[in-house]
């Protein structure tokens, strides 16, 4: 059976373009000449599009019709301190533009959005941890909604979120499995917005309730050893090792709610002389694209980010086409292992003992 690759070698083409051309990108600027070339190259190679992928197309070619909203919680300013977000929201962005689409409206709550700011939308994908009005006039009447990385009823809406309890331990089992016994915790609060006002619910996040039962569970729970703030942003991050240190008594080893956290909480370490791994050994979660490049790289935890946004992207295509059932998607965690939780110090001191 042709291949994409097939005509693309065909006619001396990306593959990239060839795809775009028979999936009817009309965002893609080709020559009507090379167009017809491809399609005389698919039908002399006989190529027919997989399921998915024509399933994919008819989909796309129905949204065309839609207005998609998307909504972040994130000011552009915040996005790029913590590019978490960042990357979903670029990714979703790329996998309509793929598509030959567009959103019709991009809604931040920073801006203190209104439920007005929803009106005619028929689809909605909601980045960030969101309270909806379920009888507001403006969103009941959009029938497509799905949420990336909060899940608020799963039995009405499509959600893609993380396992943070898994990441937790994930990230708790590779420093135990060190010899690290004295663990503290650096993380956040989490806060759910309530749409069209400034106001929400302060919670318990998933991240520290993970740490402290895993931590309680060996009996190795020092709850001076936890450290919790009001956000994920840098200066949090670096205000609250720096109370930590001023504090003393520092544990062995910090599990830090996020990679910036983890970069900011780095720099105040190393301002007061603390070397990392040395004194202090430290684990992010995130794997935002700056943890390699740190001194010393920083182990983390890796969220698969644009695969997040491009699931969210599937499932609105999906609920469009038909699909009534609502889905949850749980994308796993993946430890990137690096020099900031000195495994190779760890490993070489048994070595000397034994």
């Amino acid at each position: 059976m042709a291949t994409i690759r097939d005509i693309a070698s065909l006619v001396g083409l990306s593959p990239s373009t060839v795809s775009r051309v028979l999936s009817g990108d009309s965002s893609l600027s080709v020559q009507e000449e090379t167009r017809r070339k491809i399609y005389a190259a698919a039908d002399r190679l006989q190529y027919k599009a997989s399921p998915r992928r024509a399933n994919r197309q008819t989909e796309a070619q129905q949204l065309k019709d839609y207005k998609i909203g998307l909504v972040t919680f994130c000011s552009e300013q915040f996005e790029y301190e913590d590019p978490y977000y960042l990357s979903i929201r670029l990714r979703i962005e790329k996998e309509f533009n793929q598509l030959g689409l567009h959103i019709t409206r991009t809604i931040r709550w920073a801006n203190q959005a209104s439920y007005e700011s929803l009106s005619g939308l028929d689809g909605l994908i909601v980045i960030g941890k969101f309270e909806f009005d379920p009888y507001n006039l403006y969103f009941s009447r959009i029938r497509n909604v799905v949420f990336v990385d909060y899940s608020p009823d799963e039995s009405r809406f499509d959600s893609v979120v993380v396992d943070f309890d898994k990441v937790t331990r994930i990230a708790l089992d590779y420093l135990t499995g060190l010899g690290y016994t004295r663990i503290g915790l650096l993380s956040s609060r989490d806060f759910i917005i309530r749409f069209g006002s400034d106001s929400g619910t302060d919670s318990l996040d998933q991240r520290q309730s993970s740490f402290e039962s895993y931590m309680k569970q060996r009996n190795l729970y020092l709850r001076e050893h936890v450290h919790i703030g009001r956000d994920f942003s840098m200066s949090v991050g670096y205000q609250m090792m720096k109370e930590a240190i001023e504090k003393g008594d520092l544990p062995e080893a910090f599990l830090i709610g996020s990679d910036p956290l983890a970069i900011a909480a780095g720099r105040a370490l190393k301002e007061a002389g603390l070397r990392v791994p040395q004194d202090i050994a430290i684990v992010g979660i995130d794997d935002i694209e700056m943890a390699a490049y740190t001194d010393p790289p920083l182990t983390t935890v890796k969220i698969f980010t644009e695969q997040m946004g491009q699931s969210a992207v599937k499932l609105l295509l999906e609920r469009i086409g038909g699909r009534e059932v609502p889905l949850k998607i749980v994308l796993p965690p993946k430890l990137i292992v690096r020099d900031s939780c000195g495994a190779q110090i760890r490993t070489t001191a048994r070595t000397e003992d034994s």
